[in-house]
């Protein structure tokens, strides 16, 4: 899988290719191989997450391809008077949507809003690329913590919680060691008019957002409290189907829209990988593979290491949330089960998820990254050495954070 993934292979194909060379290494037949695959497509878990998954990103192309999303942008600036705010704001608010290469949409706004401060372009490019990715270990629409929530059998209800001290670290990281360096000398200039609040224009036009949280996290809880015999997932797709149809209907878009949408190939390239984790993911536990790993890394020291190394490794080589969480979280569950120590999920799920989401933001082949140095004029090499610090402090962070879960639970 690194080596496709090194050689720019698609993910899909580097996530099955991973699994074929696992079947033949650990000598299963082709004809258990099929069987295996075949179950793994056919199994409920798997046609959910595809079409919760489809319905995100659609959702997110509705309202891109409309510009509502650039609507609620402006309808909330007039309540952001202080413009170092406004520069974090953006890209915060277009990172609540799943879009890949978010990054090219909101750097036009951060230009226009730094173009009066006389800010550098490699100020400008980290502002808009890491204020982007406050939300992706904890906002219930990201691909990446819903795959870990799929394949742990942890509800996003439960995994949320112990994800979220990542937004505040990532703010309070990202305004020390990017935003505070960048406005050290800047001057900023004096606001002649107050912008104009609207809360009614900032409710509607982020009310498909809303919908899509709300009843999505409401209906999940309520549908396991009061019909645990129907599958959870309903709940979400459900508030995805109703977040759609509102945008739809605000934007006046009809039939058409949608069809130019659905031909959209990353809604479909995200299929397969999904596909592609959880076929993996079976083999893996069919080919007897996780209990030699389990013989391997039997003590909490390997285990520990194994869970920091894997996650991110692969973020780094791929600078992709999916491709790490859907490339180890598979062998760093099965081994955790294997070796009885199912009751330290949390703190090893959490440990995982930083550890990765710290390769993928200091990786320099990361899409956002790239595209945001490209878009504003950065030069990458130099942008990249300024990840360096904030990055080794968030990893050392999750690495706090899992020793003290560890004591608590």
């Amino acid at each position: 899988m690194l080596a496709g993934l090194r050689l720019r292979q698609p993910l899909w194909l580097s996530v099955l290719a991973g699994g074929l060379v696992l079947a033949l290494s650990f000598h299963m037949t082709p004809l258990r191989w099929a069987e295996v695959v075949a179950l793994s497509v056919l199994q409920r878990e798997t046609y959910f997450l595809m079409i919760i998954l489809t319905l995100i990103l659609f959702l997110s192309e509705v309202l891109e391809k409309s510009g509502q999303t650039q609507r609620l942008m402006h309808a909330a600036t007039g309540y952001l008077d202080n413009p170092r705010l406004r520069l974090a704001f953006f890209p915060a608010l277009v990172g609540l949507l799943p879009m890949p290469g978010g990054a090219v949409f909101s750097a036009p706004m951060v230009r226009d809003m730094a173009g009066g401060m006389g800010l550098q372009n490699r100020d400008t490019a980290l502002i808009n690329y890491w204020f982007r990715h406050l939300w992706e270990l904890c906002w219930p629409l990201y691909p990446g913590i819903i795959l870990a929530s799929a394949l742990s059998g942890v509800p996003l209800v439960r995994l949320i919680p112990y994800t979220s001290p990542c937004i505040a670290v990532c703010m309070l990281l990202g305004w020390i060691f990017i935003m505070r360096p960048a406005m050290a000398d800047i001057t900023l200039p004096e606001q002649t008019e107050p912008p104009r609040r609207d809360g009614r224009a900032v409710l509607a036009q982020g009310l498909p957002m809303l919908i899509a949280i709300g009843c999505g996290l409401g209906f999940e809880v309520g549908m396991t409290v009061l019909l645990p015999q129907l599958p959870f997932e309903l709940g979400i797709v459900t508030a995805l189907v109703l977040a759609i149809l509102c945008a739809l209907v605000q934007n006046r878009l009809g039939p058409g829209f949608v069809l130019v949408v659905l031909k959209n190939r990353e809604l479909y390239r995200l299929v397969g990988l999904v596909v592609a984790v959880l076929v993996f993911k079976d083999i893996l536990r069919d080919s007897g593979a996780v209990e030699q790993l389990a013989h391997v890394a039997s003590g909490p020291g390997a285990l520990v290491a194994l869970t920091l190394g894997l996650p991110f490794l692969v973020g780094l080589i791929s600078g992709i949330t999916v491709a790490f969480v859907g490339a180890t979280f598979p062998i760093i569950l099965g081994v955790l089960h294997n070796i009885g120590a199912d009751a330290m999920l949390m703190p090893y799920l959490t440990l995982g998820l930083f550890a990765g989401f710290t390769g993928v933001m200091v990786s320099p082949l990361h899409v956002c990254f790239i595209l945001s140095c490209q878009c504003l004029g950065a030069d990458i090499a130099q942008a990249w050495r300024r990840l360096l610090i904030p990055c080794c402090l968030l990893l050392a962070f999750g690495m706090g954070w899992f020793l003290l879960l560890t004591r608590l639970l």
